[in-house]
């Protein structure tokens, strides 16, 4: 983790040269957005320590799911939000037993990471290229620093393990974050945490492909439950959109 974000942090700051818009809020918010992002790489990679993946992706994308409803007056959405908490059930209460300290890592990591859409949103809005990205990143990794050199020591410095880094830092951080930044300047976070609703059945299907680790039928069940929940706000979230473009456009026709 911390050879992820330390690497991602050279990366950014050698692209963008941060420099800091708006004073003191506009560092506050980078602050903070760091923050949450150390807070949530450790809570989710302790998750992944003791949970399956598909799992704790689930768990983690609870988060952003639950941001994603916030505030909605549809009726249908609160059927989504039972059916994700029904999800939850059974990934947590039915056939192989899930860590304690591993769900609770990945709901921390769920907690984190929806925060990070929020402050993100900010951040993307008062700094206009990924300098706050930037800035964001290099504080993550100093937070992070005191936890990697506890865990790892001097393999920290191994060549192999620095090569490995550079590559999952490029491949994870780097670009997932400055497409997500992007993305968070033209979308609200509510949308953006609907969109990230893939996430449990990759993590689920990597797992599988590439651990080899299996998940009761009853917690796939979850996992198919927490997706079709985000499916069915997706297509809620569409249709609230298109009755507002449409609405607009009415009301500019009777304007002109």
């Amino acid at each position: 983790m911390t050879l992820r974000l330390a690497v991602a942090a050279l990366v950014l700051t050698s692209l963008w040269r941060p420099r800091v818009r708006g004073g003191r809020a506009g560092l506050g918010i980078a602050v903070a957005a760091g923050t949450l992002l150390a807070v949530h790489h450790l809570a989710y990679y302790e998750a992944v320590a003791r949970l399956p993946l598909g799992a704790a992706t689930t768990l983690e994308f609870l988060g952003p799911f639950a941001l994603a409803l916030c505030g909605s007056r549809r009726a249908p959405d609160l059927l989504w939000a039972g059916l994700a908490a029904a999800g939850v059930l059974l990934l947590s209460g039915s056939g192989t037993a899930l860590d304690p300290t591993g769900v609770a890592c990945a709901t921390l990591a769920g907690c984190c990471w929806g925060g990070y859409i929020l402050v993100g949103r900010r951040l993307a809005l008062c700094v206009p290229d990924g300098g706050g990205l930037a800035l964001a990143v290099t504080w993550a990794a100093l937070l992070s620093l005191p936890c990697g050199i506890t865990q790892a020591g001097t393999r920290l410095l191994d060549p192999g393990t620095l090569t490995l880094a550079a590559a999952v830092a490029v491949l994870s951080s780097v670009v997932p974050y400055t497409f997500q930044l992007e993305a968070l300047r033209r979308l609200t976070p509510r949308v953006f945490g609907v969109l990230t609703s893939l996430e449990p059945a990759i993590g689920a299907l990597v797992g599988l492909l590439f651990l080899g680790q299996h998940l009761a039928a009853a917690q796939w069940a979850g996992v198919a439950a927490v997706g079709l929940a985000s499916l069915g706000a997706t297509r809620g979230e569409g249709r609230e959109d298109g009755a507002r473009a449409t609405a607009h456009a009415e009301a500019g026709a009777r304007e002109g």
